[in-house]
C-alpha cells in the first residue's frame, strides 16, 4: 500500500529577504486610495457602455429569450413595412395608369354632352324666332305676362 507523507518546502520555512514593514508606520488614508482608483475610471461613459456592463446581471436564458423576441418583432415589422410599401406602389401606379386616362375621357365626354345641349338650346331658340305667326303671338303674350310681373334687377 502507498503511504503519503507531507514534505514542507524549505522556502516556506525561511523568511524572505527584503524591507521589513512595521505595522505602526502604516496608515490607511482616503487620499492614497482615491488617487489609485481615479486612474481607472473612464472619463466619458456612455449609456451604451453602462447597458453593456449590465448585461451580466441578466441570466443567459433570459437574454436569449429577449434577443429572440426582439429579432422576431423586428423581422415582422420589416416584412410589414416592405409589404405595405409594395402595395402602396401598386395602388398608386395603377391609379395613375388607369385613373388619369379615365378622368380625361370622362371630362371630354362631359364637354361633348354640354356642347350638344348648348346646340339643342340654340336650335330651339332659332325655331322660336322662325316660327309661324300664331306661335309668335303666343310668345308675345307670354312675354307680356312676364314683363308685367318681372322687375328689372338693379
Amino acid at each position: 500500500m502507498v503511504e503519503l507523507v507531507e514534505v514542507e518546502d524549505e522556502s516556506f520555512e525561511n523568511k524572505q529577504a527584503g524591507p521589513e514593514y512595521d505595522d505602526d508606520d502604516y496608515s490607511d488614508t482616503d487620499s492614497e486610495i482615491s488617487t489609485d482608483d481615479e486612474d481607472e475610471v473612464p472619463e466619458e461613459e456612455t449609456l451604451a457602455d453602462r447597458l453593456l456592463a449590465l448585461r451580466d446581471i441578466i441570466p443567459p436564458t433570459t437574454r436569449t429569450y429577449i434577443s429572440n423576441t426582439v429579432e422576431t418583432t423586428t423581422s415582422w415589422v420589416k416584412s410589414g413595412l416592405l409589404l405595405s410599401g409594395k402595395t402602396l406602389w401598386i395602388v398608386s401606379t395603377s391609379a395613375l395608369l388607369l385613373g388619369v386616362p379615365y378622368a380625361l375621357a370622362f371630362a371630354e365626354e362631359q364637354g361633348v354632352m354640354d356642347y350638344e345641349n348648348e346646340q339643342k338650346a340654340r336650335e330651339q331658340g332659332a325655331s322660336v324666332f322662325n316660327a309661324d305667326p300664331a306661335a309668335t303671338g303666343q310668345l308675345g303674350q307670354l312675354n307680356a305676362q312676364l314683363n308685367g310681373q318681372a322687375k328689372p334687377a338693379l
